[in-house]
């Protein structure tokens, strides 16, 4: 029986470096699983805010196609007004039509990345409506370096290699000597009434002498791979750094998109309600309020494709920092 093995103890501690690499891995693909899941979300979202947006404009038309007729019947419209309203209307419904089905594939497209029924209802728990943009954008420094704590794939690297050296300990731990403890009682004799009893205990010493050169073939692999691992974590900390400083561009760019988009929107109402009053008053034809109106059509899109990218933009440094499964 061995009392004590130095090679043993090392790979004991080789085996547990190698489960903390496996869990470091594991945690990786949790982070990429979150964030396939969270671009997911944000792509119905912003699917479920332009079929909103479709639903008003096609209220609008069908709003201005009643003003146009009740006009005309009034004897103070023209029949060209009635026809632009008609045209305006069945483009607003073909749009719906399409922004509806991008809703529903959107919500496949959600479902398949939960792991949930595609038949299933999800019901989303905001919209980009709700979004708030008041959240500060970090420094870059700063947010680079929660990304060097952060990122799942460096850590990965670290307990990789942390398992290649215990790995190494464990092959020159081998070349040591083991201590070992042996015992043995019996009887001994020609018949059974002249038995003595016996016994042989002792300490044994291994010492291990040649190897035909395998455990130093063994630890010069493993010195490859640690050299091979440093490569690849300069790389992904190198790629990780580059990472973070595009998604603060994106996140800065995104928010002054998103405020220039919210003012358009508000100048188009402004222009449409305008247009409008001269329309309604019998001022001028319904041309200028079908041109307000796909000016205000335009506005609500790029209001929603500002939010869903300043949304983007902020998932984007969650995943290069490495805390997507933190994200509000």
């Amino acid at each position: 029986q061995k009392i004590y093995d130095f090679g043993s103890f090392a790979r004991l501690r080789a085996a547990r470096a190698s489960v903390s690499a496996a869990t470091a891995d594991v945690s990786v693909a949790s982070q990429q699983a979150a964030a396939m899941a969270a671009g997911a979300y944000v792509r119905a979202s912003r699917a479920d805010a332009q079929l909103g947006a479709r639903i008003a404009d096609s209220t609008l038309a069908a709003e201005l196609l009643g003003i146009a007729r009740d006009q005309l019947t009034a004897g103070v419209g023209i029949a060209l007004d009635v026809t632009r309203a008609q045209s305006q209307l069945a483009t607003a419904r073909a749009q719906l039509i399409s922004a509806r089905n991008e809703r529903n594939r959107a919500r496949l497209e959600l479902n398949r990345a939960l792991g949930i029924p595609a038949a299933q209802m999800v019901v989303l728990a905001d919209s980009l409506a709700t979004l708030s943009t008041s959240v500060p954008v970090p420094a870059e420094q700063s947010a680079i370096d929660v990304a060097m704590r952060g990122r799942a794939e460096l850590r990965s690297a670290d307990e990789a290699t942390r398992s290649a050296e215990r790995q190494i300990d464990a092959l020159r731990a081998e070349r040591l000597p083991s201590l070992g403890l042996f015992a043995d009682q019996g009887s001994n004799g020609k018949a059974l009434e002249h038995m003595i009893p016996t016994y042989t205990w002792g300490i044994s010493l291994s010492v291990p002498v040649f190897d035909g050169f395998r455990r130093d073939g063994r630890i010069d692999e493993q010195g490859a791979v640690i050299r091979e691992l440093g490569v690849r974590r300069k790389d992904i900390a190198d790629q990780a750094a580059t990472d973070v400083r595009g998604a603060l561009l994106d996140l800065a760019s995104a928010r002054e998109q998103l405020a220039a988009q919210e003012e358009r929107l508000a100048l188009a109402n402004q222009e449409l309600a305008q247009a409008r009053d001269r329309f309604t008053a019998g001022v001028s034809g319904n041309a200028d309020v079908i041109s307000a109106s796909l000016t205000l059509n335009a506005a609500r899109t790029q209001l929603v494709d500002a939010r869903a990218a300043y949304l983007g933009a902020r998932l984007a440094l969650a995943r290069a920092q490495g805390n997507v499964t933190e994200l509000p």
